[in-house]
């Protein structure tokens, strides 16, 4: 290993520790910078991880082991930077948990599917599919994964969780989530072009969940899927944007109507794409099936010139998906394998002003002791417009104008 680099790691290291050193960035940042986020979720998450990227001074991860092991919020740019993770200061700040959900925000959150239908784990059986009704488990929401293993650029989480779905089916799933900091070269690698003169930061999250119980799940008594959803923080002028294959349509492998439909200010979808706004003012989602997706998806944010671009494993074999509904569904297997939506008011109240890009495992139809993994990757691009625009026309299918 290089000794100047274990020199300037020790240095670093002692340096965050000083409370004088610290004091000084804590009050020298101001809200909405990275700074100022990992100085607030270090006060209220004492167990707070900081993983480092190739340039310790800049490329930077919060996770959070007590919510279990998300990825808060990152930065291309230190603790001067912006904080690129939506977080709910107000509610990490109560310490208590929310009717329905607990929504602290965060860039890479674990959850699993369905969340409507016959075998929901959202819904108590019987229970008619209305918001009133909908409600997080404390092991998705407000408890902990326990930390097995971590290093300056990797931690290692597990979780054995209890579930009962709509329809009476008890599972029992252990989880196994890993979160990385990706290097310059992985993030070179994976765009597949050249990127001098951008800043990025990237990671990925490695989920497997095994079936744990002593029944198989099958398509009679319900199974889960790996669900990661990414909380970004909305803006007038940021959209998604989510490549389609030919042949996409509304109806035609793509959902748009899961809170009613959208109005076309807010959705475009062309022979290549569908665009949503993110304003965070306007409650909608969106769901692209396996048959129409494809492996990238990602968000422009015009202001800040940011372009976020996500990564999921996407089988190349059909594959059937948890349908997420709110509704008994006659085909509970034709679900979704990437949804986006955006947060807006709900008679009256709101989440926050925030959107999320998902995406989910197929449905994990598991014997006793099988698991299946599902590997999301988030990366943040800053540069000119010039240069994002190549990036999304080569991984999004569409120009960013």
């Amino acid at each position: 290993m290089n000794i100047k680099f274990l020199v300037s790691w020790a240095m670093l290291a002692l340096l965050s520790c000083d409370p004088a050193v610290k004091k000084k960035q804590d009050e020298s940042s101001k809200p909405g910078d990275f700074g100022y986020d990992k100085a607030f979720l270090q006060t209220h998450l004492p167990e707070m991880i900081l993983l480092y990227g190739d340039d310790s001074l800049h490329q930077k991860i919060l996770v959070a082991p007590e919510y279990q092991g998300r990825v808060m919020t990152s930065t291309i740019a230190g603790d001067e930077g912006i904080s690129l993770g939506w977080i709910n200061h107000h509610v990490i700040a109560q310490k208590k948990p929310e009717p329905h959900i607990t929504a602290v925000g965060g860039e890479d959150r674990f959850w699993l599917g369905p969340e409507g239908g016959q075998f929901s784990v959202y819904f108590k059986q019987d229970a008619p599919f209305v918001f009133e009704n909908w409600q997080v488990s404390l092991a998705l929401d407000t408890e902990p994964f326990i930390v097995v293993r971590k290093t300056a650029h990797e931690v290692q989480f597990e979780k054995t969780i209890q579930l009962t779905n709509y329809s009476g089916k008890e599972l029992t799933v252990r989880v196994d989530r890993t979160v990385k900091v990706l290097s310059n070269l992985d993030m070179t690698q994976m765009i597949g072009l050249p990127l001098d003169g951008v800043q990025m930061v990237g990671f990925t999250s490695v989920n497997t969940i095994w079936n744990a119980g002593k029944e198989d799940w099958t398509r009679s008594t319900g199974a889960l899927s790996i669900w990661i959803l990414g909380m970004m923080k909305a803006a007038e002028n940021t959209r998604i944007i989510v490549p389609l294959q030919q042949g996409a349509s509304p109806g035609k492998g793509i959902t748009t109507n899961y809170f009613g439909e959208i109005p076309p200010e807010r959705l475009t979808i062309d022979s290549v794409s569908l665009q949503l706004k993110a304003d965070g003012k306007y409650r909608a989602k969106i769901g692209i099936s396996q048959s129409v997706a494809k492996s990238w998806i990602g968000s422009y944010d015009e202001e800040n010139e940011l372009l976020t671009l996500v990564h999921y494993n996407l089988p190349s074999d059909p594959l059937p998906y948890v349908n997420s509904l709110w509704e008994i569904q006659q085909q509970p297997f034709s679900g979704d394998v990437v949804n986006a939506y955006n947060d807006g008011p709900v008679k009256g109240k709101q989440l926050g002003d925030f959107y999320e890009l998902e995406t989910s495992s197929p449905a994990a139809l598991l014997k006793k002791e099988e698991a299946i993994t599902h590997r999301h990757t988030t990366i943040h691009v800053s540069g000119t417009k010039e240069q994002l625009n190549t990036i999304a026309i080569k991984l999004l299918g569409t120009p960013l104008n």
